[in-house]
């Protein structure tokens, strides 16, 4: 039985940890009237410790990094077996790309090993006959001695032939790394030497690039950025302490994505949930477009609005002005003051009845079961549009706005970093917090100490994160469309750089918790 007493005792913690470390009085911090003393002694110092900056157990690998880790294996297993760098490659291929592996095997059974691999011993990787004539049993024509060729077994066949079947086994694909003489029964391998001095020089390039995905892709560890274009890998540390439910990388290119899945990036919810959650999507969400529309009555004067920039704080136009949050139309006054957010909660129907499975109450319940799932997907698109539209925000900021803060402000770009900071932060809590209602739809309804929890975290986080974003979106506007250096920029400097590290804290604390299956209210 799970107990309303280890919930309370997990939130007090929070609560507590959160007013110590990196909570924002909102009367304080976020009131521009306010003075803010010795702010050079807060940038300094003044910054909380940020636990979310974990060593990373992945490595993403260049092509120069690949190529090289492929030519140090090839050379590894040359040198300890004192094979050629032919026989190398197809030990390696044979077992895939583990050195290990290929040296367990060899040591224990040479001749088998040789023997799977169609290895000969001492032998040239190509002979000619002296004869002066010989007959191709391909072509079944008689060809000069200069036309002959074979690989190690002795088997001759004219070059054009040996030509024609490398072209047509290279373009057949990934078998030509293990391609044999061309002789019925005969398991010969035909190496790269051979390769390179009968094939064209487009066939030479795809046979490399066969051998380079080989590495890659036969290997356990490392799989290749799925982002179209990328040419890059990522090597990931299976059986760390932080790999058994985030499989979450972001490659040099930008892209963020499941290493365990190939998916976008989507901690805390693991991919199993991600499945689930993405079939359910495919299937019902046709149902809620009716639910969902592009644009919302103000709650005021009814007006119409149409969403247009990503946070969810919404002000409708003159002469009604109602500020409201576009997700539960609530008033944006009364939304997150006091250090409560609840438009994360999803409030469930009172009446048990509705929750019983008898016959006479499916509609009920169906109903119920929809409700449910539009709150959560809402709130999941909702998240993902606005994440769509922080990624364009902060590409503007980086290639336009920046420049032009600098011009009016009368500061390096260097000294500007930390608006792109907080975008990227933004950028990052939107996905997260995305993918957390999913987290939520699936966390069982019965574990209400564990729900309870986890929309007490989910709450802190999701307000930071919209103080964080409606600082970056709409109070910088004034500073750039100012038409000079404005007196407060360095409070909003440390305003937004605040938000920022706060943000990611709340985050932190909710992706850990999340991670750890909510244990902290585990009876």
């Amino acid at each position: 039985m799970e107990s309303e007493d280890s919930y309370q005792e997990s939130e007090d913690y929070y609560q507590e940890s959160d007013q110590e470390d990196y909570s924002i009085d909102e009367d304080e911090e976020f009131n521009d009237d306010n003075n803010i003393d010795d702010d050079e002694e807060f940038i300094k110092n003044n910054h909380p410790e940020e636990e979310c900056l974990e060593e990373k157990n992945y490595t993403v690998l260049k092509q120069e990094d690949i190529r090289r880790r492929l030519e140090d294996d090839i050379a590894k297993i040359s040198s300890v077996l004192s094979v050629s760098r032919e026989a190398a490659i197809r030990l390696l291929c044979r077992s895939n790309w583990s050195v290990i592996e290929v040296q367990d095997r060899w040591f224990m059974d040479e001749e088998k090993a040789r023997k799977a691999c169609g290895l000969s011993e001492n032998k040239p990787v190509i002979q000619k006959t002296s004869k002066k004539k010989f007959f191709c049993r391909i072509c079944l024509e008689k060809n000069g001695k200069k036309k002959a060729v074979s690989a190690a077994c002795g088997h001759l066949f004219c070059k054009a032939c040996w030509e024609t079947y490398i072209r047509i086994s290279i373009n057949d694909g990934r078998g030509c790394l293990m391609l044999r003489c061309p002789q019925p029964s005969c398991g010969t391998p035909v190496g790269q030497d051979m390769i390179n001095s009968l094939a064209s020089d487009e066939e030479k390039k795809k046979y490399d690039n066969y051998l380079v995905r080989s590495f890659i892709e036969d290997k356990k560890t490392i799989k290749w950025c799925p982002a179209p274009g990328c040419d890059f890998a990522v090597e990931f540390v299976l059986g760390s302490s932080s790999s058994d439910s985030n499989f979450d990388v972001t490659c040099d290119c930008s892209h963020g994505f499941c290493w365990n899945c190939l998916e976008e990036a989507h901690s805390p919810a693991d991919c199993e949930i991600v499945a689930k959650w993405m079939v359910k999507n495919s299937s019902e969400s046709e149902n809620m477009k009716w639910i969902l529309y592009n644009s919302k009555p103000c709650p005021s004067c009814k007006t119409p609005i149409q969403k247009s920039q990503g946070c969810m704080h919404m002000t409708c136009a003159e002469p009604c002005r109602f500020q409201f949050c576009w997700l539960c139309l609530g008033p944006w006054s009364e939304h997150i003051t006091g250090g409560v957010y609840g438009c994360n909660k999803y409030q469930e129907s009172k009446d048990d009845e509705a929750k019983e499975y008898s016959e006479a109450d499916r509609r009920e319940r169906a109903k119920y079961y929809m409700e449910r799932y539009a709150h959560h997907y809402e709130r999941w698109a909702g998240n993902h549009s606005s994440r769509q539209r922080a990624l364009e925000d902060r590409e503007t900021m980086k290639t336009v706005n920046i420049e032009k803060l600098s011009q009016i402000q009368t500061q390096t770009e260097g000294m500007l970093k930390f608006i792109i900071d907080a975008w990227d932060q933004i950028v990052e809590c939107r996905r997260v917090l995305k993918w957390s209602y999913a987290y939520g739809y699936y966390l069982p309804e019965e574990k209400h100490a564990k729900k309870e929890l986890f929309e007490f975290l989910q709450a802190e986080a999701e307000a930071s994160l919209e103080r964080l974003h409606d600082c970056a979106e709409n109070e910088l506007l004034v500073h750039l469309n100012a038409e000079g250096p404005s007196e407060d920029f360095n409070d909003f400097r440390i305003k937004l750089d605040r938000l920022t590290r706060a943000t990611r804290n709340y985050f932190h604390k909710l992706v850990t918790a999340l991670g750890n299956g909510l244990s902290e209210v585990d009876s």
